[in-house]
């Protein structure tokens, strides 16, 4: 990017055009913008993970392309939106050569403005604005991202947008902090592949992965004649 490139100034499909690690870290600082009917949301980047595609057990496109991670094989610059555990969404930015899956997940971020916009939907947020967008599926549900956004271009000229990220103010790497990604089990663990702004209040905490418990059915325990 051009030094003087301005805060408000859109990031071009180059910025994503580049390989994953490099990427995830420059995006820490980056506004992202919201676009509804509702009104607009802007959010400043605090914490991050990469995913590398099909050479990385971590990643959804581990096992090839499928309906589900498609976009992450298309072009950089696009939103990839998927559902997980039956109730939330994760917002991600695909990135490096068209074909080769690869994207950052958005894991957390500072309300700069539209905070009035997320607090209904953040009800559990209880008032902290603090806690609107710390955690991917806080942040996916403060700016009201689904499924309908998946494939959304992130960098699409023009005023007409749902999804756009501004320069902002890019982070330094002595502030930039990095470690395992959180939840990800098995060879998929190992990569220090989060990356968070070192101190800010906005980060949302790590968490090893732990297996889901079996959810016991309504017979549990009932003992047959």
């Amino acid at each position: 990017m051009s030094s003087t490139t301005t805060a408000n100034e859109p990031l071009p499909r180059a910025f994503f055009d580049r390989p994953v690690l490099e990427v995830a870290p420059d995006l820490l600082g980056r506004t992202l913008v919201r676009r509804s009917a509702e009104g607009t949301i802007t959010l400043r980047l605090t914490e991050v993970e990469a995913y590398a595609g099909e050479i990385d057990p971590g990643s959804h496109a581990f096992r090839g392309r499928t309906a589900r991670n498609a976009t992450m094989f298309g072009p950089p610059g696009h939103a990839y939106v998927y559902f997980t555990y039956g109730m939330w969404h994760c917002l991600n930015l695909v990135c490096g050569p068209e074909g080769r899956a690869s994207g950052v997940l958005l894991r957390a971020g500072e309300v700069l403005s539209g905070a009035e916009l997320a607090r209904p939907r953040r009800a559990a947020a209880r008032g902290r604005d603090h806690e609107l967008a710390k955690g991917p599926a806080r942040l996916a549900t403060a700016l009201e991202v689904d499924r309908a956004l998946d494939g959304t271009d992130v960098c699409a000229d023009g005023e007409e947008f749902a999804l756009r990220v501004l320069a902002g103010t890019p982070v330094t790497r002595e502030r930039i902090a990095t470690g395992p990604r959180t939840g990800v089990a098995g060879d998929g663990g190992v990569h220090p592949w989060r990356f968070w702004i070192t101190g800010d209040p906005m980060v949302s905490p790590y968490r090893p992965h732990q297996p889901r418990r079996r959810t016991r059915g309504l017979d549990a325990g009932v003992t047959g004649s």
